[in-house]
C-alpha cells in the first residue's frame, strides 16, 4: 500500500540548515496535497508547509521568510528547506500527504514516523 518514508534530520546548530526529504510509494495516481507538520513532547502537533500538486503553497507565520517546501510530482516527493533554524524549531517533523490511489473515489491522508530535528549549541 502506500508508505512515506521522511529523511534528512538530525543536530544542527542554530542559523544553521537542514533539508528534509519525503517520499511516497505506492499505487498513487496524483497527489492532492503534501506537506509538513512538527510536534514537541506536551504540545499539540502544528503545521509548518504544505504544498500541492500545482505548487500553491502555505506556511505557518513562525516559519515565513526561512522555510521553503516544494515537491517533485513525478517523484511523489515533497521537501522542506529550513534555513536560519531556531531552537525553537526543535521538534519531531512529520510528513503528511492527501493521495487519490487506484481503486479509491476519495484522496486518502496518510502520515509518515517523523524525523528529529534538534537545533541547539
Amino acid at each position: 500500500q502506500v508508505q512515506l518514508v521522511e529523511s534528512g534530520g538530525g543536530l544542527v546548530q542554530p542559523g544553521g540548515s537542514l533539508r528534509l526529504s519525503c517520499a511516497a510509494s505506492g499505487s498513487i495516481l496524483s497527489i492532492a496535497r503534501m506537506g509538513w507538520y512538527r510536534q514537541t513532547p506536551g504540545k499539540e502537533r502544528e503545521l509548518v508547509a504544505t504544498v500541492t500538486s500545482g505548487g500553491s503553497t502555505n506556511y505557518a507565520d513562525s516559519v515565513k521568510g526561512r522555510f521553503t517546501i516544494s515537491r517533485d510530482n513525478a517523484k511523489n516527493t515533497v521537501y522542506l528547506q529550513m534555513n536560519s533554524l531556531k531552537s525553537e524549531d526543535t521538534a519531531v517533523y512529520y510528513c503528511n500527504a492527501d493521495l487519490y490511489e487506484l481503486y479509491y473515489t476519495r484522496s486518502r491522508n496518510y502520515w509518515g514516523q517523523g524525523t528529529q530535528v534538534t537545533v541547539s549549541s
